[in-house]
C-alpha cells in the first residue's frame, strides 16, 4: 500500500486531503508541529523511519503581516522547510508536492499568469515561497510545484471565513472591487493533487478554479448565496493608489492561468461559482 505523508495537516488544505483520501487506497501519515519542518535532522529521521512514497508539503507561514514583521520565520518555514523536505524526498526516492502561491508574481499584470511568466514577488511571503520553489527544483528530482490562489476551506485563515465572521459581528464589511483572483476550494485543489501524484507528470502547475472575480464579487456571492445580513461596502481608490505597493499586502491581479494543466489535458478545474456553491451547501 502506498504511503502518503501530509506535512502541515492541520491547515485547510491538509484537512481537505484527509477528507478526500481513502485509507483503503493509501496509508496516510499526518504531521503538524510535532515534526518541525525547519529541523533537517527531525525531518530526515521521520522520513527514513516512515519511508513515504509521496510527501505533500502544506506547512507554511501564509499570513502576510506575520511574514513582513518576521522575515526570518517566513524564510525558515517557507524556504528552509521546503528545502529539508526536498532533501529527504530525494534521499528516499519519494515524490514531493510543494504548495505555492500567486504571490510569487507582482500582481501588476492585466492578463492571467502562466507557469512560464517571470516571477516578481513584492512581499516577504511571496519571496519566501519562491525561495522554497527553487529549493524543491534543485534538490528533488520527482517534484510537483502547485501554485494556487484565494484558497478557502475549513479554517480561519481565508477570505470566506472573514466574510462569515463579519456577518456575525458586524453590519458592514469593507472590501476591494479592484483585487482580482480566482476563488479556489481547498477540496477541489486536493482532488487535483490526488490525481496528480498518481502520475509522473513532474513540474510546475497552476491550479485554481476557472474564471475570475474581484474580492467584492467573491464576497457578494457568499452573502447572496447564504442570505447573510451583511452590507458590503466597496473600498474606493484612485489609479495611483491601486498601483501603489503599499496600499495592499497582496497582488492586485492574482489570476493564474492553468496553462500546463490545459495543454497536457491532465485535469480540468470546476468554475469558481460552482465550486463555491457546493462548498457553501456542505457548510450549511
Amino acid at each position: 500500500m502506498e504511503k502518503i505523508w501530509i506535512v502541515g495537516a492541520s491547515g485547510q488544505l491538509g484537512r481537505a486531503f484527509k477528507l478526500h483520501m481513502d485509507p483503503l487506497d493509501a496509508e496516510i501519515l499526518i504531521t503538524d508541529e510535532e515534526v518541525d519542518v525547519t529541523d533537517l535532522k527531525e525531518i530526515d529521521s521521520f522520513g527514513n523511519m516512515s519511508r513515504p512514497d509521496v510527501i505533500i508539503n502544506c506547512a507554511a507561514i501564509t499570513d502576510v503581516d506575520v511574514c513582513d514583521k518576521n522575515p526570518d520565520l517566513a524564510y525558515k518555514v517557507n524556504a528552509i522547510g521546503a528545502r529539508n523536505l526536498a532533501i529527504v524526498a530525494e534521499s528516499i526516492g519519494a515524490k514531493l508536492v510543494q504548495i505555492s502561491t500567486d504571490d510569487v508574481f507582482s500582481g501588476l499584470n492585466k492578463l492571467p499568469y502562466t507557469e512560464y511568466d517571470e516571477t516578481h514577488p513584492r512581499t516577504v511571503y511571496g519571496q519566501s515561497k519562491l525561495a522554497g520553489e527553487e529549493y524543491v527544483k534543485n534538490f528533488c528530482s520527482k517534484h510537483f510545484i502547485v501554485r494556487s490562489n484565494w484558497v478557502y476551506g475549513k479554517g480561519e485563515s481565508n477570505f470566506l471565513y472573514k466574510v462569515l465572521k463579519a456577518a456575525k459581528n458586524e453590519k458592514t464589511f469593507r472590501v476591494s472591487p479592484y483585487q482580482m483572483g480566482s476563488p479556489t476550494s481547498s477540496f477541489e485543489l486536493a482532488k487535483f493533487i490526488i490525481q496528480l501524484i498518481d502520475t509522473d507528470e513532474f513540474g510546475l502547475y497552476h491550479a485554481t478554479c476557472s474564471g475570475s472575480c474581484s474580492r467584492y464579487e467573491f464576497a457578494k456571492e457568499i452573502v447572496d448565496f447564504l442570505g447573510l445580513d451583511l452590507s458590503l461596502e466597496k473600498i474606493e481608490l484612485d489609479e495611483d493608489e491601486i498601483l501603489d505597493a503599499n496600499v495592499s499586502d497582496r497582488p492586485w491581479y492574482a489570476v493564474l492561468d492553468n496553462f500546463v494543466m490545459r495543454i497536457t489535458d491532465l485535469y480540468q478545474m470546476p468554475e469558481w461559482k460552482v465550486a463555491l456553491h457546493e462548498y457553501l451547501e456542505k457548510l450549511q
